[in-house]
């Protein structure tokens, strides 16, 4: 591997342009800058997140690189801090390929009163914005979770089988030989069949995903009830995740003993829960709706690249 770097220079200065024109779109709205820690002492519990352990000198237990600064930034909103954005390098072990890499940079924000709806209004915004020096955007189309595997998959996110779901996994070409659950069947579709058809020509939002999938999103009535959740795809690539923020205690320990309870069947590591972060559930988080965007991929369609290692200077394989 050589010791230059993976991405150009004219990629690099690109790339520092977007850095500062997102900086510039939160100013305009007063929305905080903030920081919050990489290494915690407790970890996402998420079954489709694996996250890196390390060692502290005099610290007993392992340390935690974080996943996403979400929990720490809920934990500012608890404490008054009202709207906030932060622009960090996270980590994610098992992500690593043409648009995975295990160190990215995320732009994580929080907005107050608003809902899931409001918030996609916002991220079209941000995207348009970064974007508007290199292309322009058709206006955003918004599908629900049910419809988009139902256009392009051929299935009833919400009532077809198992096996109807493998059978359309089979129709589009995916063998797989693992012993999947329901959900991640519905991943398997969702990444693989949907996803690299959506956003062509105009961002595309995906929202009202299945309760099983609400991770951190509240639920909204059925039927079927739904989860006040979305993601964004732009030129067949997912580029953010966000949700109506759940700010109930008892149903967030729930979710998260759950996701515990699938992990031991998986056979995956359990990883100690964030008291601290339940604790300023406890005390009071405002209404609010957050997102998580990645900013490498973003910069990656900003360049018409065909892979993560053109929009950053080192990948995990050179670094």
């Amino acid at each position: 591997m050589s010791w230059r770097p993976t991405a150009t220079l004219g990629a690099l200065t690109r790339r520092a342009a977007m850095l500062a024109a997102a900086r510039e779109f939160f100013a305009k709205r007063r929305v905080l800058e903030v920081e919050t820690p990489i290494l915690s002492k407790a970890a996402v519990s998420d079954p489709q997140i694996e996250t890196l352990a390390s060692e502290v000198a005099g610290i007993a237990e392992p340390v935690y690189l974080c996943t996403s600064p979400e929990y720490a930034m809920k934990r500012l909103l608890a404490a008054g801090s009202g709207d906030i954005y932060q622009i960090c390098k996270v980590f994610r072990d098992a992500e690593r390929g043409r648009w995975h890499n295990p160190e990215f940079t995320l732009i994580e924000w929080y907005r107050l009163g608003f809902d899931d709806a409001s918030l996609m209004t916002e991220v079209a915004a941000l995207i348009a914005h970064l974007l508007a020096p290199y292309r322009e955007l058709g206006p955003a189309e918004r599908l629900s979770y049910s419809a988009a595997l139902e256009s392009h998959a051929g299935v009833d996110a919400h009532g077809a089988s198992d096996d109807e779901l493998l059978e359309s996994a089979r129709r589009h070409g995916i063998v797989c030989h693992a012993e999947l659950d329901r959900d991640a069947k519905l991943d398997l579709l969702m990444g693989l069949v949907v996803g690299p058809r959506l956003g062509f020509g105009r961002p595309c939002f995906i929202c009202d995903y299945p309760v099983s999938q609400a991770a951190l999103a509240r639920l909204k009535p059925g039927p079927p009830p739904v989860a006040a959740r979305f993601e964004l795809y732009l030129d067949g690539v997912e580029l953010a995740n966000g949700f109506h923020e759940l700010a109930n205690e008892p149903e967030q320990r729930a979710r998260f003993v759950q996701d515990q309870r699938r992990r031991r069947a998986r056979g995956q590591v359990e990883r100690p829960l964030d008291e601290n972060l339940l604790e300023a559930l406890e005390a009071g988080l405002p209404d609010c709706a957050g997102v998580a965007l990645g900013f490498d991929r973003l910069v990656a369609v900003a360049l018409g690249a065909p892979q993560l290692a053109d929009a950053m200077a080192f990948t995990i394989d050179n670094a």
